[in-house]
């Protein structure tokens, strides 16, 4: 009889862990020893994206690289899905007592970065790549975002969308996202392997997130690595002082002539700036 308990209170344990562990609203690999650094991915990429930035950074750094739910091999989550991810997040820091880590974010994982330092100061620095205060603001003249609602005839469009047509849609999108062919295959490929229903709301999270006003909110230090393709430097340049004209202080450097994908397409430029803008 004790034997039979025992088995049931393991059997429980195990059936507990492997709840909570669906439940998670990401995956974390932690590579490296020393200060820590957290990375974010953009939407819809692993943690791979990272690669060759961990390859450099875990030889003195503490790496702590994220994928988001419902992208790469992550289970998926309920809605709303930003906000549980930047939860989850919080409480990792908090479980991992990591002290005012540095945040390195790509895109979406930039925007997830800015978000956080708005509500505590508790960064050592923020390193921002190609990423806005307000994705929806860049989209759509006269945003607001109390119109970024989950139920939208374009979301109900792609949620039925056929694997064939979203494929396509994919594959024209990732030719504007880099200009390395090869990784143009890698990006479209965590496109269509990405949970569907995440795909479509968790963009509208994404786009929901208007930051611009409460930049003035963030006191950590920040550097941005801003591309320059496919709009040009002077209306890239334009758009990211519009955008972050509320932020008091921030150091930015253009990567000109790259695409969304900086650390792809001017690799060496991305190492170099990325490593300076580490504080000493």
């Amino acid at each position: 009889m004790k034997t039979i308990k025992k088995l049931m209170a393991i059997l429980l344990i195990i059936t507990s862990f492997s709840v909570n562990a669906q439940d998670q609203p990401f995956k974390v690999e932690v590579i490296g020893k020393g200060e820590p650094i957290l990375l974010f991915p953009g939407f819809t990429c692993t943690g791979d994206v990272w690669n060759d930035t961990v390859t450099e950074l875990s030889q003195d750094y503490q790496c702590h690289v994220f994928t988001f739910a419902g992208f790469g091999d992550v289970p998926s989550i309920q809605k709303p899905w930003l906000p549980k991810i930047k939860e989850g997040i919080l409480s990792y820091i908090a479980e991992k007592q990591l002290k005012n880590p540095i945040v390195i974010g790509h895109s979406l994982g930039g925007a997830l970065a800015l978000w956080m330092a708005t509500e505590s100061n508790s960064y050592k620095k923020l390193i921002i790549v190609d990423a806005l205060s307000s994705t929806g603001a860049l989209m759509m003249p006269n945003f607001n975002s109390e119109y970024m609602v989950y139920d939208s005839p374009y979301n109900k469009q792609l949620l039925e969308m056929n694997t064939t047509d979203f494929e396509a849609m994919a594959l024209q999108m990732v030719t504007g996202m880099t200009k390395d062919t090869s990784k143009q295959e890698i990006i479209k490929d965590w496109m269509l392997q990405a949970d569907r229903e995440t795909y479509v709301y968790g963009y509208t999270d994404l786009l929901k997130l208007d930051l611009r006003e409460d930049l003035s909110k963030i006191k950590v230090p920040v550097t941005i690595l801003a591309a320059t393709e496919p709009y040009g430097y002077d209306t890239v340049k334009a758009t990211y002082e519009t955008q972050y004209k509320e932020l008091d202080e921030y150091d930015i450097k253009f990567a000109e002539g790259s695409a969304h994908f900086i650390m792809y397409d001017q690799p060496l430029w991305f190492m170099d700036n990325l490593l300076n803008s580490l504080p000493k």
